[in-house]
């Protein structure tokens, strides 16, 4: 097994190679305006410091969000893109489970990463490897009750102290926590999500209202 895990849901442009018992290489850049820009250049950095070609891999992994429209859609098509040119299977998993993996806690703690618009993408947890709500996205305020008295972990979090006091790292996603959950996921056999972004809300472009369109005469 050699499994290619990438993640552009977050800030975080984050790639890692994993052969089914640990981590070979990884590579996190963070930078959320950079994702197309990065995201190759990465990939090629992470092979070459495992002294290996593209067509070693035999399954690619991608974060499927939830996360902004434009970041997200990057991770996803370079995904499929690598799936179908060397033929190999492509799983999904959300990006707050890896951010929980990552985290190593147990006991209920909640994953929060930020979606702009004053809001957060968030899921509720009961150890690193268990998601028992979510994921879903609101303003801070509106779950404060919900969360209270729980850890967090992420950049959300971060964000909102007043609403997550005792807030931890990780603050960014990793590709190597995100590989390693696939590869243990898989080894048990266990089904992944299929490659399919998590929007959870409406993309920021609009068509503006009223627009005209103009068509040849």
């Amino acid at each position: 097994m050699l499994l290619l895990a990438v993640d552009t849901a977050t800030p975080a442009v984050t790639v890692a190679l994993h052969d089914g018992d640990s981590v070979v290489a990884e590579s996190t850049q963070v930078d959320a305006r950079r994702h197309g820009e990065l995201l190759l250049p990465s990939v090629d950095r992470v092979l070459a410091s495992a002294g290996l070609k593209l067509d070693a891999v035999t399954g690619v992994v991608v974060g499927v969000g939830p996360g902004p429209y434009t970041g997200l859609r990057v991770g996803l098509v370079t995904a499929a893109t690598f799936g179908s040119a060397l033929g190999v299977p492509v799983h999904g998993l959300c990006t707050l489970d890896g951010l929980a993996y990552a985290s190593g806690l147990e006991g209920p703690f909640v994953v929060a990463t930020d979606a702009r618009r004053k809001e957060v993408y968030w899921a509720s947890y009961d150890g690193s490897r268990t998601r028992t709500g979510g994921p879903a996205v609101d303003r801070p305020a509106e779950i404060a009750e919900q969360v209270a008295g729980l850890p967090a972990v992420g950049a959300g979090a971060l964000l909102y102290p007043e609403v997550f006091p005792d807030a931890r790292g990780p603050e960014h996603q990793s590709a190597s926590a995100l590989a390693a959950l696939a590869a243990e996921k898989l080894a048990a056999g266990e089904e992944l999500l299929p490659p399919r972004p998590l929007y959870l809300r409406r993309p920021d472009a609009q068509v503006p209202k009223n627009y005209k369109v103009v068509t040849p005469q």
